[in-house]
């Protein structure tokens, strides 16, 4: 894993198309329990270095019910984006994550995560991927049908300050939903 992790942290594949130029965020332990699958890092992300360190992560601890030393535990959460480096932004918001990462590195990294027991598909692009043909035409979907994915996957909006529209019209996501991901990751990290 550590020279896989090394080899990440090199790559340049799609260097060209970065505005602010490369620099891959994640982080993966071959005792990782729970893989969290997001969109690519946002801005004050690429900043730090640290994945998630930023309002939309301080948010998806909360969901998860989990303290920043649990959630930076590797051996506890693999955090791996679908695109490893930001992206830049476009007219409403981040641009979409980079399609060399997932396609180039995703297989390698899970295959050495042997005790993963749930991986949290945050956002469309990581549904779209990892659901396939299960996939449902919108977000919502994937998400509201989350049972027909489990145990192995559990589809997830972002926590992006961004999607709270989102919450609250879909307000059976926190009532109903979160008491559910805050169980199965209290078993997965038990």
């Amino acid at each position: 894993m550590k020279s896989l992790l090394v080899k990440i942290a090199k790559c340049t594949v799609c260097a060209a198309a970065l505005p602010h130029g490369v620099r891959p965020v994640l982080a993966a332990s071959p005792r990782s329990r729970i893989v969290v699958i997001g969109q690519a890092p946002g801005r004050k992300v690429h900043a730090s270095g640290v994945p998630w360190q930023d309002q939309s992560g301080d948010t998806l601890r909360s969901w998860l019910g989990v303290t920043a030393e649990q959630f930076y535990d590797a051996n506890l959460f693999a955090l791996v984006p679908m695109g490893f480096c930001y992206p830049g932004t476009g007219a409403s918001g981040d641009l979409p994550p980079r399609p060399e990462c997932a396609p180039l590195w995703h297989e390698a990294l899970l295959c050495r995560m042997p005790d993963v027991k749930l991986t949290l598909l945050i956002g469309q692009y990581s549904q779209s991927r990892y659901l396939g043909d299960s996939a449902a035409p919108t977000l919502t979907e994937n998400v509201s049908a989350y049972r027909n994915h489990l145990p192995r996957f559990l589809p997830l909006p972002h926590p992006s300050p961004r999607n709270r529209i989102w919450l609250k019209r879909n307000l059976w996501f926190e009532t109903d939903l979160i008491p559910i991901l805050r169980t199965l990751v209290t078993r997965c990290l038990g």
